[in-house]
C-alpha cells in the first residue's frame, strides 16, 4: 500500500475545460468533509467538484452532476490502480463549451488524477510503532546508537532525556529488547502508520 507525500494541485485542459485537480493526504473522513467544504467556498463558480477517496477500507466518489460513473469513478479507479490509501483527489472543473461525451469524461477525469500522481511523491506504508522512552543522560549515546537507524520525531532535554521515535513493527520487538537494558521508561506504545 502506498500514500502520497504531500498534497499538489496541477492543472489540465481538454476542449476548453479546465480539469483542476487537487491531491491531499488525509487521516479520516472529518478531514475530507473540512477539505471539500473549504472546497466549495474557494471554486463556488466551478462547473463541477468530483472526488474520490480512499481511507483504509473505505472507498466513496462523487460525480457531482456530471453523467453517472463518468468522473467520481474514474477518479477512485486511478487511485485503486495506484494502490494508494489515506487519499483525497478532487477535479473541479470549469466548463469550455464543448461536450466531451461519456467516453471523453471518463478519460479527461482519469488523465487529470494520473498527470497529478506523476508530479506527486509517493511512498509505501508501512505498520510501526512510536515510541516515547525517557532515560539518563549518562545513556543518551548509546540510546542515540541504537536508534540511529529510526525515525526521530522529537527529543527533550529536561531532567530527564524524553526521545520519542518511529520503527517498524518487524524491528521493534529486538529494538524494544535492546534499549531496555539501558533502564528507560517506555511512555508509551502505540501502533501507527510509518509515513
Amino acid at each position: 500500500m502506498k500514500i502520497i507525500k504531500n498534497s499538489i494541485t496541477t492543472e489540465y485542459i481538454i476542449q476548453k475545460s479546465k480539469f483542476i485537480t487537487k491531491l491531499y493526504h488525509v487521516n479520516n473522513e472529518e478531514e475530507i468533509t473540512s477539505i471539500l467544504k473549504q472546497l466549495k467556498i474557494e471554486f463556488k463558480d466551478a462547473t463541477h467538484i468530483c472526488y474520490g477517496y480512499i481511507i483504509d477500507n473505505v472507498k466513496r466518489f462523487q460525480d457531482d452532476g456530471e453523467p453517472g460513473g463518468t468522473a467520481g469513478m474514474p477518479i477512485l479507479n486511478v487511485i485503486e490502480q495506484q494502490n494508494l490509501n489515506m487519499i483525497l483527489a478532487v477535479v473541479i472543473r470549469y466548463f469550455g463549451g464543448i461536450k466531451l461525451g461519456a467516453g471523453g469524461l471518463v478519460r479527461a477525469y482519469s488523465n487529470a488524477v494520473s498527470k497529478a500522481l506523476n508530479e506527486t511523491d509517493i511512498k509505501d506504508l508501512l505498520e510501526g510503532m512510536e515510541i516515547e522512552i525517557s532515560l539518563n543522560y549518562e545513556d543518551l549515546k548509546i540510546i542515540e546508537l541504537l536508534l540511529k537507524e529510526e525515525t526521530i520525531i522529537n527529543k527533550t532535554f529536561d531532567e530527564k532525556i524524553i526521545i520519542t521515535f518511529q520503527t517498524t513493527i518487524s524491528d521493534y520487538n529486538k529494538l524494544k529488547n535492546n534499549i531496555q537494558k539501558y533502564n528507560p521508561i517506555i511512555k508509551k506504545e502505540h501502533l501507527y502508520i510509518i509515513r
